[in-house]
């Protein structure tokens, strides 16, 4: 989709990368998430003491919360993925929030971003079952019956490439859908606010699909860490 300005492209073409920045807003507003959760971060982990601040305790209230969340679904021995499960989520929140500002592309409107996470979600799922369970994890694609193996076997490397697909496809799709219907409500009725409801919508929005994406590859990685049946 064609945005009439995106403030961060505008400044790579004052260095003379407008035509790479044109075509790549995506890596840039990647760029833009990283940086904000990593400023976040230093703000919220700045002078941590026993007696919080207001920045430590709003920190700690996400963390908890999303780990608890985990834990839920993963038990006790699932803790410690929580540093990849919470970027996951709080990469696509705000990923899918800043397409919300004037001037800001939601990295994860670019199929290019939302299949380069389910890639890093899908590939870590098999490396969490080689962790737990060694060469044995082989009889998570075989299915209780051996003679039927070879059948699992292809039906179960075919889901899982659809996990891919699906973690892909939905972020982005829901994401550029978003972006299509405030583009066209700016041009149409920008001056008489009529976007506005759209833009209240797009915050649950980019919670609902942070949440999807993050509670689909804790249950990813649910599975690869239980026993075959």
């Amino acid at each position: 989709m064609e945005h009439p300005f995106l403030f961060f492209t505008k400044l790579f073409g004052m260095i003379g990368l407008g035509d790479w920045a044109g075509s790549n807003p995506h890596v840039i507003y990647s760029w833009v998430v990283i940086a904000l959760l990593v400023g976040l971060g230093a703000l919220a982990t700045k002078g941590i003491s026993m007696i919080p601040t207001k920045a430590q305790n709003v920190s700690e209230l996400v963390v908890s919360g999303i780990e608890e969340f985990m834990v839920t679904i993963t038990g006790e021995e699932g803790r410690w993925l929580m540093p990849l499960a919470g970027t996951v989520f709080l990469y696509v929140f705000i990923g899918n929030l800043i397409g919300l500002v004037p001037g800001f592309f939601p990295p994860t409107a670019n199929l290019n971003t939302t299949a380069s996470i389910a890639l890093v979600v899908v590939v870590f799922t098999h490396i969490i079952g080689i962790k737990y369970h060694g060469a044995k994890y082989i009889k998570h694609f075989l299915g209780p019956v051996w003679w039927m193996s070879p059948l699992i076997f292809l039906i179960e490397i075919i889901g899982h490439l659809a996990r891919i697909l699906s973690l892909s496809f939905r972020l982005f799709g829901n994401m550029m859908g978003h972006e299509i219907v405030l583009a066209i409500l700016f041009g149409l009725a920008g001056a008489f606010f009529a976007p506005l409801p759209i833009m209240a919508l797009g915050i649950f929005v980019s919670f609902v699909q942070g949440f999807v994406f993050f509670l689909l590859s804790v249950i990813y990685f649910t599975g690869a860490m239980e026993h075959a049946h």
